[in-house]
């Protein structure tokens, strides 16, 4: 038996927004068992709140946007990753812009505030979502799957005209610690010739070499390198990670895909949620009933696997 977790005390940190490039101020508080995280805008008029789960998925669009009521947050995959890295369930993020800040591309720098602030345990035993049967998604090239397994484990390929990236592949059980030294360390990356393109659209204005791997056409020109050879394969991983945590609950399966991203990460929650007999919730060791233990999804949601 596991039991969830949140902060064990208020912990805050600031930075810029990768996309709009604004200085941000964000506060993590500890949040109540079986809350799950919740963001709270402290820039707008009445505080609006907007929840870390699937069906508040608004835009999958270079980053992972989540929205309700029209309040938008977006760039959130990076802190969840982080939350599911060491375990944390529940917390309050509260946030004085529409993006969380990026950091320096990667979730070390959320792993070691979380640990600065401790985590405390809560007395709600942990859910989790097991496969029990394959279920997956494609979208041109793009493919993801989950597969039953006896523990949560990745497997990601990618694969870009580029003479340093080519094709990668990276497999892993995952645990906290895995997570840490393998994982969190890497940075998003992206193309110069792409950055003119976006900044001209108002996107990667925070972008910088102090907030992502920057590639010409045949180097990496950040002058202190990669932190791994395969740098570009785990920081896919390190997005999966935070795309997952919007299901709510951790994952006992084999998650594998190649060429996949936001949106098709975000497609194959819906499909796995939308077929009812792949999956089943296990809490205090014992099998449970599924909508029962879902009450966050609109059952036209779990019927369709689409918003509502």
């Amino acid at each position: 038996m596991e039991f969830q977790k949140t902060v064990g005390s208020a912990i805050r940190c600031h930075g810029v927004g990768l996309h709009t490039g604004r200085k941000i101020n964000m506060t993590i508080r500890p949040g109540e068992a079986d809350s799950g995280v919740v963001f709270h805008r402290k820039d707008a008029s009445k505080n609006p709140v907007v929840e870390a789960r699937l069906d508040c998925v608004c835009d999958t669009t270079l980053a992972t946007t989540i929205g309700a009521n029209g309040t938008r947050i977006s760039t959130v995959e990076h802190l969840l990753s982080a939350f599911r890295g060491v375990g944390v369930d529940n917390a309050v993020v509260e946030i004085d812009c529409c993006e969380i800040p990026i950091m320096d591309g990667s979730s070390r720098p959320f792993i070691a505030l979380l640990k600065s602030g401790g985590l405390l345990t809560q007395s709600r035993p942990r859910k989790w979502m097991v496969i029990e049967k394959p279920v997956s998604v494609a979208d041109g090239e793009g493919e993801a799957a989950f597969f039953p397994a006896p523990e949560f484990k990745i497997t990601y390929t990618i694969e870009f005209n580029h003479p340093l990236v080519k094709t990668q592949v990276y497999s892993m059980s995952f645990s906290p610690e895995a997570y840490e030294k393998c994982i969190s360390p890497a940075r998003t990356f992206g193309f110069l010739k792409d950055v003119e393109y976006l900044q001209a659209k108002g996107l990667a204005l925070g972008g910088s070499l102090k907030t992502a791997v920057v590639l010409d056409d045949e180097k990496v020109i950040n002058k202190e390198g990669l932190r791994f050879p395969d740098e570009f394969v785990r920081h896919k991983i390190l997005d999966a990670v935070g795309d997952l945590f919007l299901l709510g609950m951790p994952i006992l399966g084999h998650f594998v895909a190649k060429k996949s991203g936001h949106k098709l990460n975000n497609m194959l929650l819906k499909k796995l949620l939308a077929s009812g007999d792949c999956w089943r919730i296990l809490e205090n060791g014992v099998s449970s009933g599924k909508e029962r233990e879902l009450p966050a999804f609109p059952r036209s949601f779990l019927r369709t696997g689409s918003p509502v």
